[in-house]
């Protein structure tokens, strides 16, 4: 039985994942070289003083986030770029092991790990989730007894 909606919505997935891997390294990099910028952090206090509507205590507590800040973000976001090598790694090996219908179950068993490793709720869970139903639900058509037994070149 051909497993080929399997295959592609694994590698559709994968592709995603990886775009979503390249996306966030780039995001994580900019973003912290972008929050530990001398000018913008100088910047940042100055309009933070200047507003009237802020209190000193307001004003302390808004300067000490910033100052914790960039190592908060760079710490949860190469955690995400993690779990999402993670769901790649995954979802390769759920795409050989779907590859010429060798062991669907655990193809379907990675494509959920998969999904749960790269979010719950998005585009590329979503797809691996549908995956890993149809190599749970389609099973291999069943073969009679004289099907197996049958031999079109020999006469009876």
């Amino acid at each position: 039985m051909s497993r080929t909606g399997e295959k592609v919505l694994g590698i559709i997935s994968a592709i995603f994942t990886l775009l979503a891997i390249i996306l966030m390294a780039i995001i994580v990099t900019t973003g912290s070289a972008a929050i530990q910028d001398e000018a913008f952090n100088t910047e940042f206090e100055q309009h933070i003083l200047n507003d009237p509507t802020l209190t000193g205590q307001d004003t302390e507590a808004i300067a000490q986030l910033v100052d914790i800040l960039p190592s908060v973000f760079g710490v949860f976001g190469w955690g995400f770029v993690v779990a999402l090598v993670i769901s790649l790694i995954l979802n390769i090996v759920g795409i050989v092991s779907i590859s010429k219908n060798k062991n669907p179950k655990l193809a379907g068993i990675m494509f959920i790990l998969a999904g749960l490793f790269a979010g719950i709720i998005s585009l590329t869970s979503i797809l691996l989730y549908i995956a890993a139903i149809m190599c749970f639900v389609r099973k291999p058509p069943v073969q009679f007894a004289e099907q197996e037994y049958y031999n079109p070149d020999q006469t009876v």
